[in-house]
This record gives C-alpha cells, structure tokens and sequence, in this order.
C-alpha cells in the first residue's frame, strides 16, 4: 500500500526542506543595570564574630552561591524545617504555580504539535437509489425499475497543513516554550518565597510569644507592687497619687497582655494558612529565640552576578526571550504561505473490491496565500511585537535592580543588627540596675514612686525593643536568603 503515497509524499519531502528561514532577531540579553560589587560602607561591614545565628554547618564552603544551599542548611531548628515541608506539600499558592507550569507545558506541546501534519485515516460508504426515468442511462434502456449505486472508499491524508517557510510556527512554538520556562522560574520562586514565609511566620510567633512571657512576667511584677501600695495607702503610708500610679503601670500590662494574646493568635492563624493544615500540636511549646540558634548565617562575599540566577530574575530572561521570538512571527506575516492538503486511499463500488488492483486514488492541493494589501494589520502587529519586547526589556532590568536594592538592603541589615543588639542589651541591663535601685529608695522613703514606675515602663519597653530586634535580625537572614535566590534542593 505505501506506493499509493508516492505522489504528494515527494513534493511534500521537498517543500519541508525548503522550510528552514526563521525571522526571529538574533537574542541579546541586556547588561545588568547594576554594579558588579555590592554597595561599601560602614553599613556594609562584615559582621562581628559573635551572632545570635548558629555557626555554618561543618564543611560548608563560604564561596558558594547561595542559591546551592538548600533550606534545611539555613532553618536549622527541627520544628520550623517540619513546618516548611508540611508547607512545601500542602500550601495552595504553591500547587497553584505548579499547576500553572503543567499548563504553560500542554500548551507548549500544543503549539509545537503546528510543526507537523495532523493525519487521519477515513473511510466512508454511500447508497442510493433514483428512479430510473430521472437518469439518462435509465430512459434511453427503458427501465422503470429505480437505479441503485453504491461507492465505498478509504484513505489518509492531512488538512491544511502550513509548510513553516519563513519560521511563523517555530516562533510561535518557541515563543510558547519560553513562557513555559517561565512559569516553571515563577513556580521556583513561589516555593522559596514560602520557604522564607514561613521562616519568618515562625520567627514572629515565637517573638510575640516572647512579648507575651515578658508581659506575663511584667504583669504579676507591677500586681505585687501595686498590692504594697495598696496595703501602703491603707495604712497611711502611701498618698492616693501613689496608689493611682502603680494602677496605671498595672493597668497598661494588663492591656499590653491582651494585645500579645490577641497577635499570638493571629500568628498561629498565618502560619496555618501557609501550612495549608492545622498547625501540629507541639508548635505551642518549645522553641524560643533565645532557647536554640534558629537559623544558620549565609556565605559573604558573592558577586551580584548571583542575581541573574533568582529565580523571577530568569522568569523575566525568558519572558523577553518569547518576546524575542514573537517578532519573527510578525515578521512572517509579510510573506507567503503555503498550505497543502494531501489524500491518498482507494475507491470501489463494491466493498469486495476496495481493495483491488486499479482502486487507488489520490489528490493533492497545495494552496499559496501571497499578502498584497492588509490595510497596516501587519505593520502594526510588528510594530506592537517591538513595543512589547522593549517593554520586557524594561521589565527585566528593572527586576534586576529591584534584586540588588533587596539584597543591599538585607546586607545593610545584616552587618549593623549585632551592634545595635549588643546596645540594647547594655540598655536592658542599665534599666533593669536603675529599676532595682529606685524602688529600693522608694521602699526606703528616700524617694517617690514615680522615679520607680519611670523606670519599671523604660526596662519594659526596652526589653520589648530587644525581643523584636532578635527577631528583626532573624528574620533579616530569612530574606537574605530569599533575595539571593536561596536555594531550595
């Protein structure tokens, strides 16, 4: 059977050899608008030797890149990596940009699917019956019976296939591939996003939880004060402005006690939306900022080239690569097409003999479709290819310099945290000295009240200030992390 093809199988050999012209303009990435080194300056310094971050883990190399460190060398405490892969398996955001990418890919094979004929096998069969007077063969035999035909035939062959002359559907089928690549960047760069969501959902629980201990403990602190002045005033020793004064400090904790309460609450509440779950029952215990190093410090000294490996910094490489390939498909558009339509089978009046020797048939159409006049539709669908490739030009360039503010600013952070903890902390300790000596010179009656209640609500609010710092700097190695494009192995 494969001689009946012969005759539209060589033509159409020879046209797909022909087609091989692509238009699509030669890709230059743009030069990454930003400085090759990180900023320099006091900001910038390496951070000192001791760090409320756990050291590298052993055998750590300090030149690599941070987007080949996974998550679990970075989250160093067991709960928060079970919380990430809890994260990791149930979160709706990142099962949505997973299914994404398993879109933009069955599109992709759809469109790559244009390259080839789409052939299909038919068959077919017809009878019919007129009467005999209505056919000429029929009145000049004289015959009133009516007249019976019956046809039968099958074939293959292909429809209005596009031979890709001047590379239309190869564009369009790159075009489609690189929004593929896109999305499966835009999927990478949802899943470290949520890492460092959830690392930092972690970090401000574990900090109001702090709060909320501090102003549990600040609380019972400033009732037992308030209950000696209270026996105080009873027995005239103490004036009603004292007592009133000591209420207030009471009275403030007891607010601050429902507001941490409340933002515990809310905590929990974000870090089960990012679980995608319920949060598991041993996360209400444990774990504090101070208990256990969270988080493990990132390597110094990359270059900012690191950042045409973030992840939405690719995405946006390989949306202007399928702006790119969109202009050859413009450009296509002022040249010829050839379309062919091919069948080849065999035909028969009786099914007996479909088959036979002297039964084949065959056809084919090639069909040429020459642009003479579109009224400006290609010019202008050129013309809006262009805009829209420069517009993706902007676009990625100003995803990288967006890159290298973050990471700058996390570096700025990361380099002056240690020194701005290291003086609340002696802040902390100077309050805590002044509140014990006041309210001894107070007990003693050398001295009023309001000198100790001045200096019990400046050792809370600098120990509030201290417990979010500690976090702040935890928190910033989380974005550090992310904004590297942290890896995620």
């Amino acid at each position: 059977m494969t001689h009946r093809f012969v005759p539209f199988a060589a033509p159409l050999a020879a046209a797909l050899l022909l087609a091989g012209c692509s238009l699509v303009p030669d890709f230059v990435l743009p030069d990454p608008p930003v400085p090759a080194a990180w900023p320099d300056g006091p900001a910038y310094r390496s951070p000192p030797a001791t760090s409320v971050s756990a050291p590298a883990p052993a055998g750590t190399d300090p030149a690599r890149s941070a987007d080949a460190i996974g998550w679990r060398e970075v989250m160093r405490d067991p709960k928060l990596q079970k919380l990430i892969e809890t994260a990791l398996a149930n979160n709706r955001d990142l099962r949505v940009a997973m299914l994404n990418v398993q879109s933009a890919e069955a599109d992709y094979r759809a469109q790559r699917g244009d390259l080839f004929p789409t052939i299909s096998g038919s068959g077919s069969a017809s009878w019919s019956r007129v009467p005999a007077a209505t056919t000429s063969a029929g009145s000049a035999l004289g015959k009133t019976a009516g007249v019976e035909s019956r046809s039968y035939s099958a074939g293959i062959g292909f429809t209005s296939y596009e031979l890709d002359l001047f590379g239309r559907v190869r564009a369009l089928t790159e075009q489609a591939f690189e929004q593929y690549l896109g999305y499966e960047e835009t999927r990478r760069s949802t899943q470290i996003s949520l890492v460092a969501q959830v690392a930092t959902g972690y970090l401000t629980l574990l900090a109001d939880r702090s709060l909320l201990d501090l102003t549990r403990q600040t609380l019972d602190s400033q009732n037992a004060s308030y209950q000696l002045t209270r026996k105080s005033f009873e027995a005239g020793n103490a004036t009603e402005l004292t007592l009133r004064q000591a209420q207030t400090s009471v009275d403030s904790a007891r607010a601050n006690l429902a507001l941490y309460t409340r933002q515990v609450a809310q905590d929990e509440n974000a870090l089960a939306l990012l679980l995608g779950q319920p949060l598991p029952q041993d996360i209400a215990s444990g774990a504090s900022l101070d208990a256990q190093p969270v988080l493990t410090d990132l390597p110094a000294g990359l270059p900012s080239s690191v950042l045409l490996r973030r992840p939405d910094v690719m995405a946006a490489e390989h949306n202007l690569r399928a702006a790119n390939a969109d202009i050859g498909a413009a450009r296509a558009a002022f040249f010829p097409s050839l379309t062919l339509t091919a069948r080849a089978g065999t035909a028969a009046s009786g099914i007996q003999s479909l088959f036979a020797p002297g039964s084949s048939n065959w056809s084919f159409a090639p069909s040429l479709n020459i642009p003479i006049f579109s009224a400006g539709v290609n010019e202008a669908n050129l013309d809006l290819a262009k805009v829209r490739k420069d517009i993706q030009v902007a676009t990625y360039e100003k995803t990288v310099q967006t890159a290298f503010r973050e990471v700058a600013d996390a570096l700025a952070a990361r380099s002056t945290y240690d020194d701005q903890i290291a003086a609340q902390q002696s802040l902390v300790d100077a309050y805590a000295r002044s509140y014990q000596l006041s309210e001894m010179r107070f007990r003693s009656g050398a001295d009023n009240y309001l000198t100790t209640l001045d200096a019990q609500r400046s050792l809370y609010s600098a120990q509030q200030t201290l417990i979010s710092l500690k976090a702040a700097r935890l928190e910033n190695l989380v974005t550090l992390y992310k904004v590297l494009g942290g890896g995620w192995q």
